[in-house]
């Protein structure tokens, strides 16, 4: 049996249908990104659109695969329901009903999803709304027939692209291979990177970059891969220890050393994405006043100085304990080793055990957020240095492609292991009843 493991996945009949599946889904994704809302003139739209770059809409852009730009029926992406996600975890810190709902099991999950989604329903329409106003407003001869013809259906088309995109997240996620979610943002960036590397490779023959620039960019991509592949499988690992315990009519179950694995990032990729969009909110303001003060504050937050740098990194680190807080609950996870009879040798159970992995977690987070500083701002240094304008490519996208892929890869190694276990037991019980048959 060859042990190449690309060769087992297509051996394997279940996991070859749902890669299909997956790649399936994603192409319909593709090309519903590439559906132009009725009433539009697109070569006027993407000459303004060219002046928003590094704006909030440059970022929504790059999550949604260039369909913002492009005013595609699907140019609102899965950021609606990622928005609800994340506002319902938020409000589960300070709203009972929602922190009850996530403790109660599947049908709490099951109420919460609803909810969700209704929520993804309301904002994918005022989002649309905003958008078709802003296009409107912003067009200059992009939009041919405005009024309220064209606003409706422009909320219309929109609103119902981001359900379907969230419906298609979610047949992935149940008969397809990984997390649904994050694979369309994954594909929404890694879609773009081949023009980049065109690009890049023609200034390159061009002589508008030298050599040694190209050299330093690809290793620095090498080198910040590394570091995101390092970085998310770092953990501190807490020892517990599980007592011995009589269990049955008399029967002594041993006790047993065990760990509970604290990620050195435990935020992922969110402290990047809300530093980003509070960084560049004086760009966006710039963009669509003409206040000189605005003007200004947007040039100093440029990156190409060390006073966006430094405040990147504070907003970076700020958020990384902000949001890892949010997330993280050293109490309950307390509560439940205490409820296992578990322990953490040395350490009393209940509050002084809260407080023990309250302070690792502290530590730990802060070389998470050192991390994650270190991966946002470098390709901001070496573009900056080398003068490399023609690949864009940054930290936060990387973050995100590396971290989507390997969680992927997990979750095949784990069908595959799973398939292997099953067939090992049917095997056993195959040559179980064989010898039944002789005895």
């Amino acid at each position: 049996m060859d042990s190449n493991p690309i060769v087992k996945l297509w051996q394997t009949p279940e996991i070859r249908e749902k890669l299909a599946f997956t790649v399936f889904i994603l192409l319909v994704y593709r090309i519903g990104a590439h559906i132009t809302v009725p009433g539009l003139n697109l070569t006027a739209l993407e000459a303004q659109f060219g002046a928003l770059e590094g704006t909030l809409f440059g970022v929504y852009d790059m999550f949604t695969g260039g369909g913002l730009s492009r005013a595609t029926i699907f140019a609102l992406g899965i950021m609606p329901y990622i928005s609800a996600s994340i506002m319902f975890q938020l409000l589960a810190a300070v709203v009972p009903t929602i922190e009850k709902m996530q403790k109660e099991g599947e049908d709490g999950r099951k109420k919460l999803t609803q909810w969700t989604r209704y929520t993804t329903i309301l904002l994918s329409a005022m989002q649309a709304y905003g958008y078709a106003i802003f296009l409107q407003g912003f067009g200059q001869g992009g939009v041919r027939n405005p009024g309220f013809g064209f606003v409706f259906t422009t909320v219309l088309a929109l609103t119902v692209g981001a359900v379907f995109v969230m419906w298609l997240g979610e047949q992935i996620t149940e008969h397809g291979v990984g997390n649904g979610m994050s694979l369309l943002i994954f594909f929404s960036i890694i879609q773009g990177l081949p023009v980049e590397m065109f690009n890049t490779y023609e200034s390159w023959q061009l002589e508008q970059i030298s050599g040694f620039a190209l050299i330093a960019l690809i290793l620095t991509l090498i080198g910040v891969t590394a570091g995101v592949v390092y970085m998310t499988m770092a953990a501190r690992k807490i020892p517990v220890q599980i007592p011995r315990k009589v269990v049955g009519r008399g029967r002594v179950r041993e006790g047993q050393k065990s760990f509970v694995p604290l990620r050195v990032n435990s935020a992922g990729v969110m402290p990047i994405i809300f530093a980003q969009s509070f960084i560049i909110v004086p760009g966006t303001l710039a963009a669509f006043s003409s206040i000189g003060f605005l003007s200004a504050l947007a040039d100093i937050f440029q990156p190409n100085n060390w006073y966006y740098y430094t405040t990147y990194a504070v907003l970076i680190f700020f958020f990384t304990y902000f949001y890892t807080a949010i997330i993280f609950n050293p109490v309950d996870l307390a509560e439940n080793l205490k409820k296992q009879g578990a322990f953490i040798p040395g350490v009393k159970p209940g509050a002084r055990t809260a407080e023990y992995i309250d302070r690792v977690l502290t530590r730990i987070t802060l070389w998470g957020s050192f991390y994650l500083a270190v991966i946002a701002l470098v390709p901001f240094w070496i573009f900056d240095i080398f003068g490399i304008t023609t690949f864009i490519f940054g930290g936060t996208s990387l973050l995100i492609v590396v971290g989507v892929g390997l969680d992927t890869v997990q979750k095949i190694q784990q069908m595959l292991q799973v398939r292997h276990y099953d067939g090992f037991m049917k095997k056993g019980r195959v040559k179980m009843r064989g010898r039944q048959r002789y005895m």
